[in-house]
Parts: C-alpha cells; structure tokens; sequence
C-alpha cells in the first residue's frame, strides 16, 4: 500500500514552498480534468521508484488566541493517517513556544518524525542545525526550499523504509465507496452486504477507520471498503467536509475501483466533482451511483433529465456508467456489482498492438494532424504498455506537435473501438529512437 507522509510546522517556515517543490516532481497519471480547480492539499511523489502520498497541512498557531480549530483538525487527521511526519522549523529564527508545543503533539504520535530545518542559506548549515536537536527528534535536515537546496537528503530519508516490492495482500478486486456526508454510502454498503446474503469477514485498519469487508458475489470474493466512519479516538474533527477528503484518498489508493455516490435528493454539487477528480488522478477505474432514488417522483422521465445533467456536469469522464438505485429500498442494488466488475476488467484490458495500429492508422488516415510552422505530427507506432488504467505510448517524430485536441480525438477513436467504459486511459508520447 502506498505510504503516506504530511508536512507539520507553525505558519511561515516555507511549508507551502517545501510542498510545492516535491509535489512538482511528480509524474502525473493525468492533467488535471478540464473544469476542475480546487486547493490542492495532497500530491504524489515519486522518487527512486518509491511512491507516496503527499498531505499538506495549513500552518499551525497553537500559541495564537486566534487559533483555527479548522486547522488543527485537517493536522490531526494528517497526522492520524500519515507514515511519516516532516515537521518544519524556520532556520532564521529561535524556537518559539508554538514550535515546542507542535513537537509534544508529535512526540506521542509514536511515528516516525523528520526535522526540517529550512531558510538555512549559508555554508555553515550544517552547523547551525545542531540547536534543533534539542526538540528531541534523532532526524534533522538542513533545507533551503526557496534555493531548492537539501530535497535529495529529505527524500532520501522519507522513503528509506519503503518497500518497492510491497505486495497487497492478496490479488482479490477491492472497490471503494467514496463520497460526500450524508449521500447515502453506508446505507448502500448495508444494503449491498445484505443483498449478497454472504459476508466473510470485516477488519478494520490499525492506522484508518476505514473498514474492509470480504464478501462473496457469484462464486467469487471482494473486498469493499467503507469510508464513511470518520470517528477516531473519540473525536469529533471529522465533519470538516474538505479534510475527511485524507480518508478517502487513502481508500482510493488501496482499491481497484471507486465507487462515487451522489444523492438524488441533493443533486450534483462542486464537491462531487472534487470526489471523482481524486479518483482519475489516481487512475483508478470509476463506477457513478445516484442514492436515494426512491425521493424522486416521476423517476422515468426524472432519469432522462438525469442522464442528461450527469453528462453536462461530468464532462471529462463520458466513458463511466450510472447507477440508480435506493440503498433505502433496496431497489436497483443488485445492478451495481456488475458495473464495478467491467470497470475493473476494462482496466486490466490488454489490446494487441497489431489491432491497436490498425485503429490509429485508420484514426490518422480520417483526420490528419494539424501542422504548426510548417511541421505536423506523424506517428510510427503505438502499443498498450501497462494496465490499470490502460497507457498507450505513441512513437512519433515530435511530442511538441501534440495538440491537446488532436490527443482527444486518438482517445475517442480508442475508445470507439475497445470496450473501455470505466476506466481512464493514458496516452504519452516519445519520440522516435528516444528511450524513457
């Protein structure tokens, strides 16, 4: 399972610059959707083939009158679900009391803390940093973000605990519900569980409160997991809509297939859109269910104007199916597992590569790319080079020529003749003879 690692320091020591220059080294699976903005508070980082995930936490001021309770949630709940914490202090300045304070909140977590010392722009670093072991922790690192000096050493040390072969623990479909409070997801795991009459076991996680569920469906096992308990330790911080997010991310990257929840009653809102974008980011194949179809009247004519919204306000994933149905009522629930099931084998899809050419060459043969100055884009080869999702990687003379257009042509062409509906797909370039 991939690692989780937060940022924690009191406002000002260039958490959001130490951030942004480690999220910047990710290698995206997607851009962005397209009509999708948010605050980012995560990020993946990739180095030396070890991957984690990347929560950052807004600057704490446990000293201030002024405190956010706000703030100190999204830290417990970053500081709760993290492997590892990278605690942040201002090199130019003495320890404050609040740094102090944030150190005694770290120190009965038990986990693993790393020290950063940043601001530190002089050749005497090394030895300025010295005074910060006295904040108890055995890792301290000198850093200067702005300088982009000292990130090696850090990551070096975040993820030199990390299993590159970590195997999950077993090869079993696991799909998530995700979504926002109160549209229904327990309800409708309870009601899924009851349909299929066969629950093996229930765990919950050690360092989560996400509970994993192995069920039989067909003769064959799954595992769901539930996001939807947000209580740890007695406290309440969970109902801070835009933090819980950690949870569910965490459950996101654990699963195969997401299953986003929406409610009828409530309709479609920014955040369901959030939801869905975290799941494409991590490329994880996506089913849609409408809840609480039974508070609809007049519900053949409502799902056309259903379909319709859907398609208007999820513009950038036209490949997922919908689901309508009533966890309440139990109707329609038997129609979800079948939906989960081709989103998942359509994302461990593996075309032929001579089937695969032929469909691109028709593709080009239809609609030439454009050109630009002069020069326009041609490709040699295609083939699938990994699954879930599907990538397609395309040899061709230029990866400038690329225009966001004509890649979204190729994709519907792709997707006009292999049956992907579920699943994100990935296309990236090289150029010819070029070998990464």
């Amino acid at each position: 399972m991939k690692k989780t690692v937060c940022l924690i320091g009191r406002p000002n020591v260039g958490k959001s610059t130490i951030f942004n220059r480690l999220i910047g080294e990710k290698k995206s699976i997607i851009d962005d959707a397209p009509g999708i903005t948010r605050d980012r508070i995560y990020g993946n980082v990739t180095y030396n083939d070890k991957t984690f995930l990347l929560i950052d936490t807004g600057g704490i001021d446990m000293g201030s009158g002024n405190f956010n309770e706000d703030i100190k949630a999204q830290a417990m709940i970053a500081i709760d679900e993290s492997d590892v914490i990278v605690f942040i202090v201002d090199g130019k300045e003495e320890l404050t009391s609040n740094d102090y304070l944030v150190r005694d909140m770290l120190i009965k977590t038990n986990k693993k803390v790393i020290v950063v010392v940043n601001k530190l722009d002089n050749a005497k670093k090394e030895e300025l940093i010295y005074n910060y072991y006295e904040l108890g922790f055995e890792t301290v690192l000198p850093m200067s973000a702005i300088h982009n000096v000292g990130f090696d050493n850090l990551l070096k040390e975040i993820t030199k605990d990390f299993n590159i072969n970590e195997k999950e623990e077993d090869s079993i479909l696991k799909f998530c519900i995700i979504g926002r409070p109160n549209v229904g997801k327990s309800s409708l795991i309870n009601a899924l569980l009851k349909e299929e009459r066969s629950i093996v076991s229930s765990v919950a996680g050690t360092t989560r409160d996400a509970i994993d569920t192995r069920f039989r469906y067909d003769n064959e096992d799954y595992i769901v997991i539930d996001t939807a308990g947000l209580r740890k330790k007695g406290r309440i911080y969970e109902n801070i809509e835009k933090y819980s997010l950690i949870r569910s991310l965490k459950a996101i990257e654990r699963s195969d297939v997401c299953v986003v929840v929406i409610s009828a009653e409530e309709g479609i809102i920014e955040h369901d859109k959030h939801i869905v974008s975290y799941a494409i980011e991590s490329g994880k194949a996506l089913v849609l269910v409408v809840n609480k179809w039974d508070t609809v009247e007049n519900q053949n004519e409502s799902i056309k104007k259903w379909k319709q919204k859907i398609a208007n306000e999820f513009q950038f994933i036209p490949y997922v199916n919908v689901v309508f149905l009533s966890a309440k009522t139990n109707k329609r629930v038997h129609t979800l597992m079948p939906e989960v099931i081709k989103a998942y084998q359509n994302s461990c899809q593996e075309i032929k590569t001579s089937v695969l050419n032929n469909v691109i060459i028709d593709a080009v043969s239809l609609h030439n790319p454009p050109s630009y100055k002069g020069k326009r884009l041609k490709i040699y080869f295609v083939s699938q080079t990994d699954t879930k999702p599907p990538k397609f990687t395309f040899q061709v003379n230029s990866k400038k020529l690329i225009h966001f257009s004509y890649e979204r042509y190729l994709e519907n062409k792709i997707r006009e003749n292999f049956d992907l509906t579920g699943t994100p797909i990935i296309l990236q370039y090289k150029n010819k003879g070029e070998e990464k």
